[in-house]
């Protein structure tokens, strides 16, 4: 795994051992992102980022040319290289430049762009998650609901609200693989087990805080946790595959999570590369011309992205074209093209095995990248228009988070599919977890 990960070899020497360095996580403002082109035919054998392919497919790599255009920009414009990485699908050398104290970074980056051996320039942008938990770390109760028999089924009020158990008659996202771009999680959660189909760690090597970190292992529970196995809680899409890309670190507190241009654009590119089906984005930041580059290069591979939308409903990644963007219920953001779900006090799973509350954007992202996942499963040919439509028509008028709001419903929007789909009454019984559904 660790093999797989190393996406910087052909940066200079001096860079930080870690993966993404400290200093640029701590002072982004004093660092650039600064691309260079890297020719089409840059395959050479050895180790790269993001290699296209198995078995004797080379890897992509940094040609010579674009590493001296690298070097003489750091010598001319008075740059220090930290990270660097060769984007396979942009046919770019992109590296993180630290600038000196003395030097002006809206100056340079002026400058930067001018310059006819720069293919783009543009500041290292931060981005952050967008939930919050109540600290309850609970422990196993002794109850079932619904249906269901996981233990904490009965305090997914969500689940009623969105019609999730109707929907999970007919679909449960399986054949579906869904990228989760975010901290760590759990992987090995007893309510995500067979769930995880990869990881990657684009911050570090440090594989048990990969596994303690709370915002990512809360988004993979709504969207992925084992429905019907006697613990914890149900997931929206319990049987897709998800592949969780580490490109954000809890900060202070361990309440959020930031991120960078840089750690977001290697996840960006490892899920175009693994063709996944949905991306899900569980944070919110500026906007980004680089990230938007990568979306757009996963939405010409057909991967539908789902992102969360920040304090004013604006910014990366719902600022994107054809980003379904998604804002929790009762938020008070009037940004137009949201989507909104509940997103208060949603009931999921944090590490070592524990549950708890977590509320805000995040959480209703998670939702939504999980009912696409069930309309997938169900057809195939659903791409992130069709998904976003069925799903605004769905909307119902419920009684929830304070007042009476339309919410999105996932068995109303499979029934639009047709195939005979019925949403008949609230409390259909969820079949077993094995069980194969009709088409």
């Amino acid at each position: 795994m660790l093999a797989l990960l190393a996406g910087c070899t052909s940066a200079p020497a001096k860079q930080n051992a870690r993966w993404f360095p400290d200093d640029a996580r701590a002072n982004p403002t004093k660092h650039v992102v600064v691309t260079v082109r890297n020719g089409v035919n840059a395959a050479a054998l050895g180790v790269g980022s993001t290699p296209r392919g198995y078995g004797s497919v080379p890897a992509y790599v940094a040609t010579r040319e674009a590493r001296e255009q690298a070097h003489d920009l750091e010598k001319r414009y008075r740059l220090h290289a930290v990270a660097s990485w060769p984007i396979s699908m942009l046919d770019v050398y992109c590296l993180v430049y630290r600038i000196d104290d003395g030097t002006d970074r809206d100056t340079l980056l002026t400058a930067l762009k001018r310059d006819p051996s720069v293919e783009s320039a543009q500041p290292l942008g931060s981005f952050s998650t967008q939930a919050t938990f109540a600290g309850a770390a609970l422990s196993e109760p002794s109850t079932s609901y619904r249906g269901y028999n996981d233990t904490y089924a009965r305090l997914q009020s969500n689940l009623a609200e969105l019609a999730v158990p109707q929907a999970q008659r007919w679909s449960r996202g399986e054949g579906v693989r869904i990228a989760v771009i975010d901290t760590g999680v759990a992987i090995d959660h007893a309510d995500l087990k067979g769930r995880i189909a990869g990881w990657q760690n684009f911050i570090d090597d440090d594989a048990a805080r990969f596994r303690s970190d709370r915002h990512g292992t809360a988004v993979a529970g709504v969207i992925a946790a084992v429905a019907n196995n006697n613990v914890g809680i149900v997931g929206i899409a319990p049987q897709v595959k998800l592949l969780a890309y580490k490109a954000c670190w809890e900060t202070s507190g361990r309440e959020g999570a930031s991120c960078k241009t840089f750690t977001l654009a290697r996840a960006l590119a490892a899920a175009i590369d693994a063709r996944v089906d949905i991306v899900n984005l569980s944070l919110a930041g500026p906007s980004d011309a680089l990230l938007t580059r990568l979306v757009r290069s996963a939405q010409r591979a057909g991967t539908i992205v789902v992102g969360a939308a920040g304090t004013d409903g604006t910014g990366f990644p719902v600022d994107v074209e054809g980003v379904i963007g998604v804002d929790m219920l009762g938020s008070g953001h009037s940004a137009p093209g949201l989507i909104r779900a509940p997103g208060k006090d949603i009931f999921t799973l944090t590490p070592a095995d524990h549950y708890d509350a977590a509320s805000g954007s995040s959480l209703a992202a998670a939702e939504v990248s999980a009912m696409v996942a069930l309309l997938r499963a169900r057809d195939s040919r659903v791409g992130a228009e069709r998904a976003r439509s069925l799903l605004e028509a769905s909307a119902r008028p419920v009684s929830t988070a304070g007042g009476l709001w339309p919410v999105i419903n996932a068995c109303e929007a499979m029934n639009s599919l047709g195939r005979g789909v019925s949403c008949q009454a609230a409390d259909l019984p969820a079949v077993a977890e094995e069980t194969r559904f009709r088409r």
